[in-house]
């Protein structure tokens, strides 16, 4: 496990993932049982961008500075969360800091985070500093989202940051020991022996990272695939992120298995005696179709059934269905998702190749023609 003493001094909720090879259509039948929540609603974007026909989103320039621009229409809209995922080696959102500094800085009240950050790749210690940076800059609204990572575009890739398990350590142990190290960091505890003849004076004591911003520690959230990675990310005082991807864990529908994997991380929570509510998103692709462009774009898609397939040799996942019909049609569907009445937060992953205009309307269409009957709002 890694330490504040033992880490490298050199460079350091799940993502979607590839449509998986075998389709199931189990949902119908499954029948909400868990109280709905009020939610804050937030969008996650992938910050893609390519070349080909149709996209918005051109270059690395265009996917940066319409983040920033549809997270001040989502604030404006009355959205809650701007969230970004992110990849390294893709052509997409790769490091988040900056961009959730302009957000911070454009924005007022919009919660901005991640969803998430691999920890295979980071240095916690450069993170910690990143992050308060980021937090001191939005007023303290940054809900940094992190995980072990997920199937990547290159192979190891994080062995190219500089990073490499210790034998015997796989590289998922190494992203949660990366993550015990951010987590003790952001306590803003000293730990580090100051120089007797510094060229700034020192504060008395051990000194920490800096800046530092009080209340960042509660704000860190864990990715979890699984009931066993939700009660650990628990039992260290992480809220949870769940995604459209988790790994598979019996034959019951995806927003079943994910409502039970809310509840391991809830009894988990209590088990740990934390005193403060822990938080929990889910995220979905959920289009209401109200009009030409919703029914070009999605009215003809056939993924409303849940998917199962292998992510890698060792791993088989199930991955949720995209909700996509008139409001109230969408409005019965969304009324059987477990998850989603379980959870405290949602997040709709946005196509956000089409555009910051689309992409606002997709919003706002969930905030005036769902949200409210479903008791969201």
């Amino acid at each position: 496990m890694a330490t504040i003493a033992t880490l490298s001094a050199g460079p350091v909720g799940v993502n979607r993932g590839p449509p998986a090879p075998a389709r199931i259509g189990r949902n119908a039948a499954w029948v909400a049982r868990v109280p709905v929540r009020v939610k804050k609603i937030g969008f996650l974007s992938f910050g893609h961008w390519s070349s080909s026909p149709g996209s918005l989103t051109r270059s690395g320039s265009d996917a940066l500075l319409q983040s920033i621009e549809l997270a001040a229409a989502a604030e404006e809209l009355g959205a809650d969360g701007a969230y970004f995922r992110v990849h390294h080696f893709a052509r997409q959102l790769g490091s988040p800091f900056p961009l959730l500094a302009a957000v911070g800085a454009r924005t007022s009240r919009i919660e901005i985070g991640t969803a998430v950050i691999d920890m295979r790749y980071e240095n916690p210690l450069y993170m910690a500093e990143d992050a308060g940076a980021a937090d001191l800059i939005s007023g303290g609204r940054l809900q940094l989202g992190i995980s072990r990572g997920s199937p990547e575009q290159v192979i190891d890739g994080w062995r190219y940051f500089g990073y490499q398990p210790p034998e015997g350590e796989t590289d998922a142990e190494m992203a949660r020991g990366h993550a015990e190290v951010l987590l003790e960091v952001l306590r803003g505890k000293g730990f580090a022996q100051p120089n007797p003849r510094p060229m700034f004076p020192n504060p008395p004591g051990l000194l920490r990272v800096e800046p530092h911003s009080p209340g960042l520690r509660d704000r860190i959230w864990w990715g979890a695939a699984s009931q066993r990675t939700a009660a650990w990310a628990a039992g260290l005082g992480m809220n949870m992120q769940s995604s459209t991807l988790i790994t598979n864990e019996s034959d019951k529908p995806f927003h079943a298995q994910q409502a039970e994997q809310i509840q391991a991380f809830r009894d988990a929570w209590q088990k740990a005696g934390h005193e403060r509510e822990p938080r929990v998103s889910v995220s979905r692709s959920i289009f209401a179709l109200v009009d030409d462009r919703d029914r070009a774009y999605f009215g003809r898609r056939n993924q409303d059934a849940d998917e199962v397939g292998l992510i890698d040799a060792k791993t088989e996942a199930i991955f949720g269905r995209t909700y996509a019909a008139e409001p109230d049609v969408l409005i019965q569907q969304l009324k059987e998702d477990e998850a989603i009445a379980a959870a405290d937060t949602l997040l709709l992953t946005v196509p956000n190749q089409l555009g910051v205009d689309y992409n606002a309307h997709v919003i706002d269409s969930i905030l005036t023609h769902v949200a409210p009957a479903l008791g969201w709002r």
